[in-house]
């Protein structure tokens, strides 16, 4: 995910054992929901849950205190009214809201419908801990934009029960979603975490597709002036999306959605990755080629969460915990990581020059320097992140994370004799790991180093848990650059070294064209 402030800017058992039918047919029954909205402009959603097995171990009705990718706290509970049970004879039971996110059902077993209208967090004010735009909801008279953790609660015990979503909305409405729908035009979802990773947005929209190492690939885009439309988007995006499948390899999906949300919404703007699309929140402004390449630049970085976290990631993630935040140490990865190849496969296929990637380099030094802790670790950051104090150091993760990236695929480069940086080790993670298969979050760091070289340890050591000056001069004097720094010891550019060895020119081929 990006957030970005302004414009410019995740007993052993028998081998055989026997459930009953009754059982297994309970596990695979859906929870139907109705979303509904009588007026637009009441910024209010209707929510009708028809349920007829709760049992005492689904008694709390529970909404997310967070969601994946977002490292933030959201109590999606505050934005719930007027909740209410009732039974098969429209009875109302007795129901206590117990703490933000949570309401207790008296009779879980005479529950047949779960009913309350939930506020859209675009427009319902709230004094702290204010939910990212891209991870909200927002309802307009021309559109909707609709994250089902921000609507959805479910009972506990139920998060793997599949879902189907029934919506209220105008038959003229386009919808953009990665979900699948029934001949009903039901959407229809594995489970809530599912739901939760397939954002849907409805209304006034354009389309335009493509077709990338053999996966479709459709961009819907929402802009409240009608200033910025799916073909200028695909025009801007074309060929990252070619290079970025170059960089993978081959594309881990079938089908990716890009959801786009153009509206002057304040300086809270960014996007917000998942296993098949990718959901922007941006300022609208009429089209030209610095905004495209901005768009460009951000929907790179989302795009390659295809690698990290939706293929390689921990079991923290991969078992989500909506009641209580969890975070994963290996922030760095996620994000810094992500961060450093957006930019590198532009690089590695022409559509950045050396300097142009340098440049960014430089700039992600000085932010490093200039805006942050420089004592306050990778690892730190990622395990504060669900605090203020961390959410305070949180943008750094783009800066230092991405730095950390960089340097690591130097040292893996050079450790290798230019066989194998990075981005190599990227590819032979994603076959080892997958979107069913975590690794555990513990012991990562010793994955890296077993895979690759020792001196990997002493690295993360360092550079991720600790918190130890970068070597940013030294790493890239091995690629024969040298680090230029202004008056101030403000880094300024880097330069090519005039007598640079055979073995440093060597390896700084290998780095600028990947492999």
């Amino acid at each position: 995910m990006i957030n970005r402030s302004h414009w410019a800017l995740l007993f052993a058992l028998p081998a055989v054992f026997f459930v009953s039918p009754d059982v297994g047919a309970a596990q695979d029954r859906a929870l139907e929901y109705q979303v509904s909205f009588e007026d637009p402009s009441h910024d209010v959603f209707a929510v009708r849950l028809a349920v007829d097995d709760l049992g005492s171990e689904n008694a709390i009705y529970q909404f997310a205190s967070t969601a994946p990718g977002t490292y933030q706290v959201m109590d999606i509970g505050r934005f719930v009214r007027d909740f209410r049970a009732l039974d098969a004879d429209g009875q109302t039971i007795v129901t206590e809201q117990v703490s933000t996110n949570q309401w207790q059902l008296a009779n879980p077993s005479r529950v047949r419908t779960i009913e309350y209208s939930i506020g859209e967090t675009w427009d319902t004010p709230v004094d702290e801990n204010q939910v990212y735009p891209m991870a909200g909801t927002s309802l307009e008279a021309d559109h909707l934009l609709f994250n089902a953790h921000a609507v959805l609660g479910y009972p506990t015990g139920m998060q793997q029960r599949p879902l189907s979503i029934q919506f209220d909305y105008p038959e003229s409405w386009m919808v953009g979603t990665a979900l699948a729908r029934d001949s009903d035009g039901v959407f229809l979802a594995d489970d809530y975490d599912h739901a939760v990773d397939s954002p849907i947005l409805m209304g006034d929209l354009t389309l335009a597709k493509t077709e990338v190492s053999g996966a479709a690939i459709e961009i819907y885009t929402y802009s409240v002036s009608k200033s910025i439309d799916s073909d200028q988007l695909l025009g801007a995006m074309r060929d990252m999306l070619v290079a970025e499948g170059e960089f993978l390899g081959a594309l881990p999906v079938d089908r990716y959605v890009f959801l786009y949300h153009f509206e002057n919404h304040g300086p809270m703007n960014g996007a917000w990755e998942h296993s098949f699309s990718s959901e922007y929140t941006l300022p609208d402004i009429p089209f030209s080629d610095r905004a495209g390449g901005f768009i460009t630049d951000i929907a790179a970085h989302e795009f390659l969460h295809i690698i990290t976290p939706l293929n390689i990631h921990s079991e923290v993630i991969e078992h989500f915990n909506f009641v209580e935040p969890v975070p994963s140490k290996h922030l760095w990865l996620y994000e810094g990581v992500t961060e450093w190849s957006a930019h590198t496969s532009q690089m590695y296929a022409g559509l950045k020059s050396v300097e142009e990637y340098l440049d960014v380099v430089v700039g992600k030094i000085n932010n490093d320097a200039g805006n942050y802790d420089a004592d306050y670790s990778l690892e730190k950051l990622a395990l504060t992140s669900f605090t203020p104090e961390g959410q305070q150091q949180y943008g750094n993760i783009y800066q230092r994370g991405a730095l950390v990236a960089g340097l690591l695929d130097i040292l893996l480069l050079d450790l290798s004799d230019g066989e194998a940086g990075l981005q190599q080790q990227l590819q032979k993670l994603m076959k080892e790991y997958g979107p069913d298969r975590p690794f555990e979050d513990c012991c990562f760091y010793e994955v890296m180093a077993d895979m690759t070289y020792p001196e990997v340890s002493e690295f993360f050591e360092r550079y991720v848990v600790g918190a130890e000056q970068l070597p940013i001069r030294d790493y890239y004097a091995k690629l024969g650059l040298l680090l230029i720094e202004d008056e101030d010891g403000a880094a300024d550019s880097f330069e090519i070294y005039e007598d640079a060895s055979e073995k440093q020119t060597k390896l700084r081929e290998s780095w600028q064209r990947g492999r």
